[in-house]
């Protein structure tokens, strides 16, 4: 039944009682001449001047009606009504015909204006940051629509206290997602709901990875400190033109940290013959693979690369979110684990987690289930396709060839060892945000000349209207400066 038509009895008595408003309602002063009556009306009055005036009501908000707050402070409604119209006539309140009695948003005299947050000034004049997809791009529409068939087909239960797994709806949705999209081998009780990667791997440093995790020597550098926090040392692991040099691991290592479908920052795939040496190694070592997949869904002129996992569920951990594909706001990931680790996690994890929303599990959920969500991620693959071949045309005019930019939402231009401090430190005088590729470096790795070295920058970040712009001065600051 549709309630705007006929809405529940309790619906239309609620609609009817207003806002919460508390006031503390002081007695006259003793010796105080008015009558009961006189005294009530005064208290009342000087508790909503007082409300208005120190700021916890502010311009413009709607009180309660006459009745309501009536009952609430156990007055005549008469009594009310006639404070409203003084404090009316005053300047305190405002009254208009089917918006009810507000808070007036003029300044008086002796009432200071609450305090608005200001809004930053933009620190930079070209944002080419890292980690996060366009805002623009967010499926504003799919997601209300996904929204309300998600709330209206969820069965009561659902907003109880949840299962330390997450939602079991999101569970068989992605079950079936990444088997399809990214060759997963998986099962819905087999996967273990996150707030986000980093979240993830903290879980996962307590209580599965062992004293000494190897880690690429370049990633992220607080991925690295969550595993660290947690207690587990991290140890680096060469990378190259085919991904981590994951034959120089140490036996020191319980498990290996990877970004094998596109590696992290330098861009470039693990090759098929360290895929499966690595997980031999695993199985020879009794060890685990974690295997970050971070923006595997934006591929552009390359075949897909599947999930190292498929080789082997039993020895590696697969982690995701949509961070990349969505947004960094939407806090959902995943683990998809090996099914000996699945009660360890569970009980690492707890009962809650802090920031979890089974809401937007279920808008998820829904999104992948009518298509919605594969819809989505084709019109960012396209999107972001254009964007970079803006920028690789532009450099390539200029003469310099950007590297492993088959997939994800980032490129690295190439610099000289010597010129990478130069030319960074000139982008942030020119307030660019970008990073260097030594931002990433483990502090243990070895350095030579073989070592990857360059700007990383983000070209899915930076707003349309600039876009074009931006790129002409990227390539000019680094052409004019190497």
């Amino acid at each position: 039944m549709d309630k705007s038509v006929n809405p529940d009895p309790w619906e239309r008595i609620a609609q009817h009682l207003g806002v919460d408003l508390y006031l503390d309602l002081q007695p006259d002063p003793a010796g105080s001449t008015r009558g009961r009556g006189a005294r009530r009306r005064h208290s009342l009055a000087s508790a909503l001047r007082e409300a208005i005036s120190d700021g916890r009501l502010g311009p413009g908000t709607l009180l309660p009606p006459y009745r309501s707050l009536a009952a609430d402070v156990g007055l005549a409604r008469g009594t009310v009504a006639a404070v409203y119209q003084e404090l009316i006539a005053e300047g305190w309140l405002v009254a208009r015909q089917g918006s009810g009695t507000r808070v007036a948003d003029t300044p008086r005299p002796g009432v200071s204006a609450p305090t608005r947050s200001v809004r930053q000034t933009p620190t930079t004049d070209h944002d080419f940051g890292l980690g996060q997809p366009n805002p623009s791009l967010f499926p504003r529409a799919d997601w209300i629509a996904a929204t309300r068939r998600a709330l209206t087909d969820a069965p009561d239960r659902t907003f109880g206290p949840g299962d330390p797994q997450g939602s079991e709806r999101l569970r068989n949705s992605l079950a079936g997602y990444l088997a399809r999209a990214r060759g997963v081998r998986t099962d819905p009780a087999h996967i273990v709901l996150t707030t986000s990667v980093l979240r993830a791997l903290e879980l996962l440093s307590r209580n599965v990875f062992g004293d000494v995790l190897a880690v690429e020597s370049h990633g992220l550098r607080f991925h690295r400190a969550a595993v660290e926090r947690g207690g587990t040392a991290t140890m680096p692991v060469p990378v190259d033109g085919d991904g981590a040099a994951v034959d120089r691991l140490s036996d020191e290592a319980s498990a290996v940290l990877l970004t094998p479908s596109h590696q992290y920052p330098t861009g470039v795939p693990l090759s098929p013959s360290r895929r499966a040496r690595v997980i031999e190694w695993a199985g020879d070592h009794d060890a685990l693979v974690v295997e970050d997949d971070y923006d595997g869904e934006l591929r552009y002129d390359r075949e897909p690369v599947g999930a190292l996992q498929a080789l082997n569920p039993d020895v590696v951990i697969y982690t995701g979110s949509v961070s990349k594909s969505i947004s960094p706001a939407v806090r959902i990931a995943w683990l998809v684990l090996p099914p000996r680790l699945v009660e360890v996690v569970r009980a690492t994890k707890g009962l809650r987690e802090p920031d979890a929303s089974i809401i937007d599990q279920l808008v998820l959920a829904e999104l992948i289930d009518s298509g919605a969500y594969d819809r989505h991620i084709r019109r960012s693959r396209q999107y972001y396709r254009r964007r970079r071949d803006v920028l690789t045309d532009a450099f390539a005019h200029a003469g310099v060839t950007i590297p492993g930019i088959a997939a994800g939402l980032h490129a690295v231009i190439p610099l000289p060892s010597h010129d990478e401090d130069t030319v960074f430190d000139a982008a942030l005088r020119r307030r660019f945000a970008l990073a260097k590729m030594s931002q990433f470096r483990h502090p243990d790795t070895s350095i030579d000349d073989s070592s990857p070295s360059g700007l990383v920058v983000g070209f899915g970040t930076p707003p349309a209207s600039s876009y074009q712009a931006d790129v002409r001065a990227l390539v000019s600051l680094v052409t004019e400066r190497v």
